[in-house]
């Protein structure tokens, strides 16, 4: 149907409605392009998050390794440490109990 066929007061009805509708479907197109700018800024700060928390937690990981190791050195020069204190502490007992020995005999004699 063309717009002269169409009545005059179906146009004075229909028109104002028509254009009012228009114009809330501009503004509901621009509340929706606005909502997507801000999903889309958001998904880029998420994204940018993801890649400071992996890059955290490499550094992290590799700071706990190095603390680790640290700790393992540590560890292993105490303990051989220790390993070599043994004989001597292993010879001064048994220096204890033979000077004992000798008192209890000087004692009794």
């Amino acid at each position: 149907m063309t717009a002269e066929k169409i009545p005059a007061w179906i146009k004075q009805v229909l028109m104002p409605e028509l254009s009012e509708i228009k114009g809330e479907l501009k503004a509901i197109n621009a509340r929706i392009d606005a909502t997507n700018g801000r999903i889309e800024s958001t998904n880029e700060r998420i994204d940018s998050l993801r890649t400071e928390t992996k890059m955290e937690i490499s550094s992290l990981r590799t700071e706990l390794k190095m603390e680790i190791s640290s700790l393992r050195t540590e560890m292993n020069v105490r303990l051989d440490s220790l390993e070599k204190r043994i004989p001597v502490i292993e010879k001064i007992a048994a220096l204890e109990i033979k000077i004992a020995d000798l008192e209890k005999r000087l004692v009794a004699a």
